[in-house]
């Protein structure tokens, strides 16, 4: 009974720093950032206050993603830094309880804080940021005129089945023109036909195919090949709605994330930024654990400036922690090691470094 409500004391404390540190960080990174961007906006779009409202508050999930990981790295800091100066971490040794029991329920806390992160990201933060961008382009910038993009993609869907998947390699804004067009067409969940051509052009109504080939498909060989100078591209959206449509990565579920990398890699176009961004929505979320692994051993020095102490040694090891991951993600998009394995980086040296903290303190 004595071990559970010491299970109790210690998680409700480390819940409550975890707590403090969300805001805390949270605060700096809408103080250096989102606010920045609010001003912005103000001042070049005269955006009203109901918009800057929802800005503010679409903004915070893609923001929590960050606070989360720094969080539990300062609650486990601040609450065993805090039990030490007291010497509440002596009377549990002197009572029998061991490290790895008074470590325990932080590192439970970091175990769901993690999942509840992943959760979080995959669910939450894609439809906060899609909101977001939203507000910007109905409401602040009043649906300004479509601006070139590269990867373009666009999916007919009907009763629930794909009906038709059109990939481009850039759109002009200037000339209208999509360049580089594949056009899948399905049927009963297979490829009946694809269409390639060197680009389409918007001629007021409708998008109009030149110096293009059709491929018709059966039993995923193909059967006939047909050549043409022109051709019209079955795809109803204009130009500005095929703009609007596209999402940014930070925009897409994983489950979508996969889908446009298949996309992608059947054009022989590089993946390499969108499976770091995927691989990350789980890295990132899993530095929460390897914080709280970090944190407990750390913070059982005795130091009567506990808190500051904390905060200061938060703020490095999380520096640390995001030159690594941003060193990470470049080796994975330059193609040196696969994007699968590089982002587990920061969280392999952070296992490597808390367990080994964690093995000393115990001695």
């Amino acid at each position: 009974m004595q071990i559970r409500l010491l299970d109790k004391y210690i998680f409700r404390e480390v819940c409550v720093a975890f707590i403090f540190g969300i805001c805390a960080s949270s605060a700096v990174f809408v103080g250096s950032g989102t606010l920045f961007r609010i001003a912005q906006y103000i001042t070049e779009y005269g955006a009203s206050f109901g918009s800057i409202v929802k800005m503010f508050i679409f903004s915070l999930p893609a923001i929590a993603i960050y606070t989360f990981p720094m969080s539990m790295l300062l609650a486990a800091l601040l609450t065993v830094g805090r039990m030490s100066s007291a010497s509440e971490i002596t009377a549990m040794k002197s009572c029998g309880v061991g490290f790895q029991r008074i470590a325990a329920p932080v590192i439970a806390l970091g175990v769901i804080v993690s999942i509840f992160s992943i959760l979080f990201t995959e669910y939450v933060v894609p439809r906060a940021n899609n909101a977001y961008q939203d507000v910007i382009t109905y409401e602040i910038q009043n649906n300004a005129a479509p601006k070139s993009q590269e990867h373009i993609i666009i999916k007919e869907i009907s009763d629930g089945s794909l009906q038709r998947l059109m990939y481009a390699r850039r759109y002009d804004a200037v000339s209208e023109t999509l360049e580089g067009v594949t056009l899948q067409s399905f049927e009963n969940g297979e490829t009946n036909y694809v269409e390639d051509a060197a680009y389409a052009k918007w001629e007021g109504t409708q998008w109009t195919m030149y110096q293009g080939v059709i491929y018709e498909i059966a039993g995923g060989k193909s059967e006939h090949t047909m050549r043409f100078d022109k051709q019209i591209l079955s795809i109803s959206a204009g130009p500005g709605r095929i703009v609007r449509e596209q999402k940014t990565p930070e925009q897409l579920t994983m489950k979508e994330l996969r889908q446009q990398i298949e996309i992608m890699r059947a054009q022989f176009v590089d993946t390499k930024k969108l499976e770091t961004e995927l691989y990350q929505r789980i890295t990132i979320p899993m530095a929460s654990l390897v914080f709280a692994l970090i944190g407990v051993p750390l913070g059982m020095q005795p130091n009567r400036s506990s808190s500051s102490r904390g905060v200061g040694l938060s703020l490095l090891i999380f520096f640390i922690y995001y030159v690594l991951m941003t060193m990470a993600g470049a080796i994975a998009q330059s193609g040196a090691l696969n994007p699968a394995y590089a982002v587990w980086l920061p969280n392999v040296v952070g296992l490597l470094a808390g367990g080994w903290l964690m093995r000393r303190a115990s001695r």
